[in-house]
């Protein structure tokens, strides 16, 4: 007696959240890319170099894991038993998108085998009618997939277009190789018509798998129309509608489009349209106008601060989603026909990049609104008075902001997008200057002060006469302007004070000239009261002391003197005759015997 998996006497009690995400698995239909997954099995396994033989291995190793993964196995060691994907098996509950890849892989191995025998049938003219066998399995396993899609009722409209479609153009192949003309033009037509019809209802960067199939498709449909006749060689579309695939094709693309909004996200950005897949990136994309929304309706700057707080760690994960999906899947880093410089994933990369950084901005120019509205009411922020130097290092956060903004990848020769930034940018360092020469100006350092504010006026001139300023900062430029103006008045008088405050000091003492100039050390005999002695500083003595110039050593000793020969001067000295002295004595010496050696 054979049990059934679902007979009532084997089933335990679920707990409602297991219900829940059963009826889950069961209402979300089951999706396959058919065209993409077999054109980058191609690509990855043999068919870049045209070996089909290894293609069609790498086919028989994949349905092998799969049926283990499964468990639908062919038998056992000992027995084969043929067990095929049935509408059954989709229907399940944990039916899976893998089960429909076992089907398409055998047609894919049929079709690798077919074409490893054209290529041996240039020698060997008998391996055609084993083409032509391996072809028709192909077609018979491609019609399979084509049925369980259709008739299981949990595939998308997608799965149905793509699935419908590979039938109608491996059955194409077949008829060529069979020389049925004008059936295999109806069939590549059909094809081509529903790849047509995916290109244009799919975003830009998935088109380019199936605008390259169609493009393949043209040469056989040239040549069934040359061995047709003229008069057939344009095919009837709309004739077609009323045959197998095309009869209800309107109303699967409007199924697959319906199902795309809903499930996937679009978002536009700078005249393109892409693709978001990963959840938390669409789910961010979707929140993001709830954010802006609540930002908006905040009613304190602290509120709207942390409403921006919670959207840039909402952003932070939809990025980090993004990047993860690129590095599991380096395929993603390739670009697409339309745009060759930016693929669509990384587009969407610098996207959510952009908004995170913006919204980097708003909530830094919040902190800036806050400080300054503290520091015009004498009020501590966070248990501390506000400075020129906080804000001044809030301008330059924003500035590196506006920086990473022009370095996002794909836009760094983007001529419109760098001029928007610039304009920003060269409005906060009219910002940033200002207050740069408020902390000179407490410095005391009027001259360069004035320079600062000279230059902060120079920035906002030239950022309020371009048209890419919003309204809002052009409002605040305009304030700034004024405040430029009424501050170089203030350090322009404060300087003019400091001048006349020293002249009035110098002028006590008759040798003023040499107050600060010449050293204590050096006017020990004259009497002067110093108050600048009695300072930090004093000017005492200078250190270091200043050079002074010194003999310098030799660079190299004499010695050329060991080997230098002197002339002979015994004639000028007299010293020959005690020579020749010598020489008779020892001559005596020798004759009579005295002097002589042992030796």
């Amino acid at each position: 007696m054979v049990v059934l998996e679902g007979e009532a006497g084997d089933a335990k009690p679920m707990s409602s959240e297991e219900t829940d995400k059963e009826e889950t698995k069961t209402s979300s239909p089951l999706s396959l890319e058919i065209f993409r997954i077999t054109k980058d099995a191609q690509q990855q396994h043999g068919l870049r170099h045209g070996d089909y033989q290894r293609y069609r291995g790498y086919c028989s190793r994949r349905i092998r894991r799969l049926r283990k993964v499964l468990k639908i196995p062919q038998g056992d060691r000992r027995h084969y038993r043929r067990r095929d994907v049935t509408t059954t098996h989709l229907s399940a509950s944990g039916a899976e998108n893998r089960l429909l890849c076992v089907p398409l892989l055998q047609a894919e191995r049929a079709w690798a085998h077919a074409m490893q025998l054209r290529q041996e049938a240039n020698t060997e003219p008998r391996k055609k009618f084993h083409l032509v066998s391996r072809l028709k399995k192909a077609v018979a396993h491609a019609q399979t997939l084509l049925q369980l899609c259709e008739q299981s009722g949990v595939c998308d409209a997608r799965t149905q277009l793509e699935a419908g479609a590979y039938a109608a153009w491996l059955g194409g192949v077949l008829l060529v190789e069979l020389q049925q003309w004008r059936a295999a033009a109806e069939s590549l037509q059909r094809a081509s018509l529903v790849l047509d019809k995916l290109c244009a209802a799919l975003p830009i960067d998935e088109r380019h798998v199936y605008r390259q199939k169609s493009e393949e498709l043209k040469p056989s449909l040239r040549y069934c129309a040359y061995n047709i006749g003229d008069e057939s060689a344009a095919g009837d579309l709309v004739a077609m509608r009323s045959q197998g695939l095309i009869d209800n094709l309107d109303s699967l693309m409007a199924q697959a489009k319906e199902s795309r909004s809903g499930v996937m996200h679009e978002v536009e950005w700078r005249g393109r349209r892409v693709t978001v897949r990963p959840e938390k990136a669409r789910l961010f994309l979707i929140a993001l106008q709830d954010f802006d929304r609540s930002a908006a309706a905040a009613p304190t700057v602290e509120a709207r601060i942390e409403v921006l707080e919670n959207c840039l760690m909402d952003a932070k994960d939809a990025i980090s989603a993004i990047k993860d999906e690129i590095k599991n899947d380096p395929k993603l880093k390739t670009a697409s026909a339309e745009e060759p410089q930016l693929s669509g994933i990384n587009y969407l990369l610098s996207y959510l990049m952009y908004l995170r950084l913006m919204r980097t901005i708003e909530r830094n120019n919040l902190l800036v609104q806050q400080a300054e509205d503290a520091r015009r009411g004498g009020v501590q922020l966070d248990g501390k008075k506000v400075r020129p130097h906080d804000l001044t290092r809030l301008h330059e956060i924003i500035l590196q902001n506006y920086s990473e903004l022009q370095q996002l990848p794909g836009f760094e020769t983007d001529a419109a997008y760098q001029k928007e930034i610039e304009i920003q940018m060269q409005a906060h360092r009219a910002f940033r200057c200002y207050y740069i020469a408020q902390v000179l100006t407490g410095l005391r350092r009027f001259r360069e002060a004035l320079a600062m504010l000279e230059r902060s006026d120079n920035y906002a001139a030239d950022s309020l006469a371009s048209k890419l300023v919003e309204k809002q900062l052009k409002d605040k430029l305009q304030v700034l302007k004024k405040e430029i103006e009424s501050c170089k008045f203030e350090v322009h008088a404060d300087s003019v004070l400091e001048d006349d405050d020293e002249q009035d000091e110098d002028s006590k003492y008759s040798s003023s000239k040499y107050k600060e100039k010449k050293p204590l050390v050096e006017r020990l005999d004259e009497y002067r009261e110093d108050t600048q002695v009695l300072t930090k500083n004093p000017n005492v003595f200078k250190l270091p002391p200043p050079m002074e110039a010194i003999p310098c050593k030799p660079l190299f000793f004499d010695l050329a003197c060991n080997f230098v020969e002197f002339p002979n001067l015994d004639d000028k000295t007299g010293a020959d005759g005690k020579k020749q002295g010598a020489g008779l004595t020892g001559l005596v010496k020798g004759f009579l015997g005295w002097g002589k050696s042992d030796k």
